[in-house]
């Protein structure tokens, strides 16, 4: 069996961003299967990394200027397409589809091997401390669009 060691914030590649996770115990529910609701774990991991390794920290984002800026999950789509299992290694892909105005879309998917577990498309809010809607700075955009 061959050893894959990987970066833990995952690494930029292509267009988007690729984070590895192993599926443990703790994923999967009686069936041995990873439960339905672990992928938006993961999925959220993906993004965050992403975020980490475009240099953006999301708790500096609170207090960038007197607004603040948060990024919030506004709606989600997810295709489940087939499971994954105990002791598999999945790659988690996130691609920015849009980002301006006070919206981010994001595609997502999730992989073993070369297999398509999980697809989905993430709208990110962008809002304010207080929760109302506001502008993504432009340079935020740039490097989101790469």
């Amino acid at each position: 069996m061959e050893t894959q060691v990987f970066s833990i914030a995952g690494s930029l590649e292509g267009e988007g961003h690729v984070l590895h996770q192993r599926v443990y115990y703790e994923d999967t529910d009686f069936s041995g299967l990873v439960y339905h609701a672990r992928y938006l774990h993961f999925l959220e991991r993906g993004r965050t990394d992403y975020l980490r390794c475009l240099g953006v920290e999301q708790s500096a984002l609170i207090g960038i200027d007197e607004e603040g800026l948060v990024f919030v999950v506004h709606r989600m789509e997810l295709d489940f397409r087939s499971p994954a299992r105990m002791d598999d290694v999945l790659r988690i892909e996130t691609v920015t589809e849009k980002a301006g105005g006070a919206k981010m879309v994001l595609r997502q998917q999730i992989l073993r091997g070369e297999t398509q577990l999980i697809a989905a498309k993430v709208v990110i809010a962008v809002v304010n401390r207080n929760g109302r809607p506001r502008r993504l700075p432009e340079g935020l955009a740039q490097k989101f669009l790469g």
